[in-house]
């Protein structure tokens, strides 16, 4: 068995562990109670986005080797591999969440979005290639932290608060930095190097960003209209 498959495994577990215990560690508000797994789901999601923005993960490692910038097929620094197989577990971890927990018209968005990303990190976990590429994909993550503190808010019933309004305006601004930004140099980076990526994996790479990229214009439209053209 594939150490990089141990660490997915591994991850999935401790992800299922966290989710089951968080109603604990984070009893939720009177207003949260209706939607018990709903909390306990972003909650775990959190636990999750915060890896890539700590002192050994994405950023970080990219100050660390910028030869990561030049080369995002074969080079990756000591324990990216892991991180990126710590993903796909929670990735298969939230997958499974929402399959059981919520309706099929409800999350096939998100179940669509984990099932092109489970794919795209799972080649890098197997291959232990495109690693790199699978980092700059996890700097898409910081914002995220900032997308579940706006869903904990609104579930908190916090929403006319300065709180709110404080994150909403840093959800903004790391959204177009670290989701936009990102995506398009992804793509770019696809684009100039199609001719050294097998057709296979060039065209699991090309569908996942038109994939991605509508979904997150989409996202961003809502966002706006949501908490500022209201």
């Amino acid at each position: 068995v594939s150490p990089g498959l141990l660490v997915v495994a591994g991850s999935f577990a401790a992800f299922r562990l966290l989710n089951r215990e968080l109603e604990r560690l984070v009893p939720p508000p009177p207003s949260a109670r209706r939607n018990r797994w709903k909390w306990r789901n972003i909650w775990t999601s959190l636990a999750h986005r915060a890896l890539p923005a700590t002192h050994n993960s994405s950023p970080h490692r990219f100050c660390l080797h910028p030869e990561l910038s030049e080369d995002l097929v074969g080079t990756h620094p000591p324990g990216a591999h892991s991180l990126v197989a710590v993903s796909v577990g929670y990735f298969l971890e939230d997958f499974v969440d929402m399959l059981c927990n919520q309706k099929l018209h409800q999350s096939w968005e998100l179940l669509f979005h984990h099932s092109v990303v489970i794919v795209c990190f799972g080649i890098a976990v197997l291959l232990h290639q495109y690693v790199g590429f699978a980092l700059v994909a996890l700097l898409v993550e910081i914002n995220s932290i900032f997308l579940h503190l706006r869903q904990i808010l609104l579930m908190a019933n916090l929403v006319h608060t300065t709180c709110y309004r404080l994150n909403s305006i840093i959800n903004l601004g790391t959204y177009m930095v670290f989701r936009i930004a990102t995506l398009a140099w992804m793509a770019h980076w696809l684009f100039l190097n199609r001719q050294n990526v097998p057709p296979a994996t060039y065209a699991v790479g090309t569908a996942g960003m038109a994939i991605m990229t509508p979904m997150n214009i989409i996202l961003l439209y809502r966002l706006l209209r949501s908490d500022f053209f209201k």
